[in-house]
């Protein structure tokens, strides 16, 4: 018999990687609207967008993101933008890993994988023998074994009769050898049977433990990757895991170490009383393997919250440079310098003054991170910056002398957070204060000319083992709009409070109370945001009744403001909708009805839709609406219709056409059509 030698490891070819691996998407969207839903008027509004990602992977080891999009329209609010971006993150680094990891440890059970075709083998073996076994004793081979032996018995009598001795007859070539041949077929496959089943024992030992150690070490990889509180400690796990270089490419501690690297359209989100949430063009990075350091440089593409600026705009630009020790998610120090240009709004601004304004500031910053353990941390900053154009001009200084003059106080600022878990009772609380004096000025702030103080205070707390969160918060003053009176200070606290219940076929109700706001054009240039407070109540319910699947959803909406605050209809009303849904294989079915009441009218509607999937390429649909208007007894009627194909090779295209009603004068609903164009290619 051949013996079957177990091998440690199958070899499988490599793969020759191509030098780059581009998946992503590209999408076109063309949107018309008739009327413009805000307390202005604008017309006949067209909005064209075009986007698209690039995932690349360069020699299967290093990722990078391209991001492009344009738009452009007509409408006198939106500004026409168009940005590109090419960016690294650590983070995708990560994922890329994580996915390669997993790959490298699927492969080493592939090779493994024979021991699965070896173990079916031995079983067939086995089989084989116990086929063997039934036949040896089956009805047949019983019979060949007793006339095999009485062939035997029958030969020594006649020995005996012919005067031979019983010896003679047992000496090779004279006995019958039917008997011993079947006899060492017996033994034969016993030994077989034996060998095998222990061959198979130890295979299937074998087998299991490469499979606990691929489990065991996918989990390691998972929990190293996940789990590791920085790139410092995620690079010292992976170095004492012992992975090939395929999977961790030379120079992979550097690439951890870059947080990230961005060119074109980027985002600088670095401190409160630096630089937060501004986009610009040109080029940022971070770099923390010990020590921090980080650039960012660019033209001021547009702050968040003042898109709708488009009156007045000066070039505005970012220099900025960061330096510290510590690792960012842990301990650190970090000292910040920032300069460029930064249009400046308050009331010192004289728009008739026919002298060009000299918007350039700077300013210097220190901020620290305390991580008193894993679940609680703290952060505090204090920045000084030059002084406002207006108020050097009235000095006689310099952007530097006056960052650098320490007697005057008006251009400093600090700003406080703490955050904390509690894991007993899973609590997570937040806070953050920070006052800034009326001369200081950096990008993460709008406004300047008055000193400000704002303070955050919010808290999650789960349940019922997490199936009711609430959340809830106290602010004041945070400023976070241009359009806010930056010489106002408000001692109006801002209240938010939210509940969410989950639970496990159940509906999921949530309930919400927190300040909305509703922007409004006042002249040309000129816009006003008022804030009032909404209270939102939704209960969704997804569910099978006899085979057929459904979903429900109720909500409410109380909007707690007055028609000084709104120009439109929906003033200080209650609005309550119920909307059904039904799944009917390749037929959809949706209905609603809303009504909308205050103390002077009351609005309600009714609609309802069907869509249908004709096949997997191509789905249609279409609706009506129905409105009722007490205050001038009117009925309106409107449309909804779309269809949607996938052609293969080309990509997706939707269509959308809907005539609805919004807000007019006089308190009237007014016909609104809107259309859409959809192109979306994922490849």
């Amino acid at each position: 018999m051949h013996g079957w030698v177990i091998p440690t490891q199958v070899s499988i070819p490599p793969q020759r990687k191509p030098f780059l691996v581009v998946h992503g998407n590209v999408m076109y969207d063309l949107y018309y609207q008739s009327n413009a839903d805000t307390p202005y008027l604008e017309k006949d509004l067209y909005q064209h967008t075009l986007q698209t990602y690039l995932d690349i992977t360069v020699k299967d080891q290093y990722p990078l993101r391209v991001a492009f999009s344009t738009q452009q329209g007509n409408s006198s609010l939106f500004r026409n933008i168009t940005g590109m971006n090419l960016q690294y993150t650590n983070r995708d680094f990560k994922n890329a890993l994580l996915q390669k990891a997993q790959k490298w440890d699927a492969g080493q059970l592939q090779q493994w994988g024979e021991l699965d075709t070896i173990k079916k083998r031995i079983a067939d073996k086995v089989n084989e023998i116990n086929r063997l076994k039934d036949w040896s004793v089956g009805p047949s081979r019983i019979q060949q074994l007793v006339e095999a032996r009485e062939r035997e018995l029958y030969g020594r009598a006649k020995d005996s009769l012919h005067g031979k001795l019983p010896s003679d007859s047992l000496q090779p070539g004279k006995a019958d050898t039917a008997l011993q041949r079947i006899k060492d077929g017996y033994t034969e496959n016993a030994k077989r049977i034996d060998s095998l089943q222990q061959q198979l024992a130890k295979w299937q030992q074998l087998y299991r433990e490469k499979q606990q150690l691929f489990a065991t070490r996918r989990q390691q990889l998972t929990d190293v990757l996940i789990n590791s509180r920085n790139n410092r400690e995620l690079a010292n796990n992976l170095e004492a895991l012992n992975l090939p270089d395929t999977i961790l490419p030379k120079g992979y501690r550097t690439l951890l170490a870059v947080r990230s690297v961005g060119v074109g359209r980027t985002m600088v989100d670095y401190s409160e009383l630096t630089a937060k949430n501004i986009s610009i063009t040109g080029f940022q990075a971070e770099y923390n393997p010990s020590y921090y350091v980080a650039v960012a440089t660019g033209a001021v593409d547009y702050r968040f919250r003042d898109f709708v600026v488009n009156d007045n705009r000066i070039s505005q630009y970012l220099n900025m440079v960061r330096v510290g020790t510590g690792m960012k998610e842990g301990n650190n120090i970090i000292l910040s310098f920032y300069t460029g240009k930064k249009q400046v709004y308050n009331f010192n601004t004289d728009s008739s003054n026919t002298t060009k304004p000299d918007y350039h500031i700077m300013g210097l910053a220190l901020e620290g991170r305390w991580q008193l353990n894993k679940d609680h941390y703290m952060t505090g900053e204090v920045a000084k910056s030059s002084m406002p154009y207006y108020m050097r001009s009235t000095h006689d200084q310099g952007a530097g002398n006056s960052m650098l003059s320490f007697n005057d106080h008006s251009n400093e600022a600090f700003a406080v957070t703490a955050n904390s878990f509690i894991p007993v009772t899973g609590t997570r609380l937040s806070a953050m204060y920070k006052r800034m004096g009326a001369n200081f000025q950096s990008f993460s702030l709008y406004s300047t000319g008055a000193s400000q103080t704002g303070w955050l205070l919010k808290a999650d707390q789960p349940f019922f083992k997490q199936q009711l969160m609430i959340t809830a918060s106290l602010r004041q003053n945070v400023y976070t709009s241009i359009l806010d009176n930056a010489s106002y200070r408000s001692s109006t606290v801002f209240k938010s409070v939210q509940a969410t219940f989950r639970r496990r076929r159940w509906p999921v109700v949530s309930v919400g109370y927190f300040p909305s706001s509703q922007l409004m054009k006042l002249g040309e240039g000129k816009f006003i945001e008022n804030l009032f407070y909404t209270m939102v109540g939704t209960a969704s319910y997804f569910y099978e009744y006899r085979g057929i699947s459904m979903n429900t959803i109720f909500s409410g909406t109380r909007f707690y403001n007055h028609q000084t605050d709104s120009s439109f209809v929906y003033f200080n009303s209650t609005n309550l909708m119920l909307n059904h849904t039904v799944f009917l294989g390749k037929f959809t079915v949706n209905g609603s009805l809303s009504s909308a009441t205050n103390q002077d009218y009351a609005l309600y509607g009714a609609d309802g839709n069907l869509q249908y999937r004709i096949t997997s390429w191509l789905e249609v649909g279409g609706g009506i609406k129905y409105n009722y208007q007490t205050q001038y007894n009117l009925q309106q009627t409107g449309y909804t219709a779309n269809a949607r194909v996938n052609v293969p090779k080309v990509g997706e295209i939707a269509l959308m056409a809907d005539k609805g009603f919004v807000p007019g004068v006089n308190r009237q609903l007014v016909a609104n059509k809107t259309g859409r164009l959809t192109y979306t290619k994922i490849f």
